[in-house]
């Protein structure tokens, strides 16, 4: 037997399993099938899933990856960086040669994958677009309270 996730009115909405969801968007894979590619480019979405068809394009994930990614590089770095100073008290200008550049590196490399975490949080939770089974059913529950 399927875990509903919740019940309004008859109209049963599927448990979706959240951390191979998210596990499958840092892959930068499908979050419902896990094959195919999450991504056109660097960090371009994918209209639709080309193996499962699922439909990717109404994900809400464009700012609070960028600004995940940000905190994460942030907390990577900065003991890295008073660690460094404490130990060999360097110039301002050797830490920002040496921090700089890694500070972009890494955001760069963690963007991606980072913003298909998020996208699959996004599926398994049915927010924004991925809610159509749900949004149907608050649909018909506003529809019935109406009628009253």
């Amino acid at each position: 037997m399927t875990e509903v996730l919740f019940m309004l009115h008859d109209i049963h909405i599927p448990h979706r399993p959240l951390w191979p969801a998210v596990w499958r968007g840092l892959t930068h894979c499908c979050p419902r099938c896990g094959s195919g590619r999450l991504f056109n480019g660097y960090c371009t979405v994918q209209p639709r899933c080309s193996v499962c068809g699922e439909e990717l394009h109404h994900h809400r994930a464009r700012e609070m990856s960028v600004y995940l990614t940000i905190f994460i590089v942030g907390h990577l770095l900065v003991p890295l960086i008073l660690f460094a100073e404490a130990i060999w008290q360097l110039e301002v200008a050797t830490h920002a040669a040496v921090w700089l550049p890694a500070g972009a590196i890494l955001t760069l490399a963690l963007l991606p994958s980072v913003k298909g975490a998020i996208l699959g949080l996004q599926w398994a939770l049915y927010m924004h677009g991925f809610a159509t089974a749900a949004t149907s059913a608050g649909d018909h529950l506003m529809a019935r309270t109406e009628r009253r």
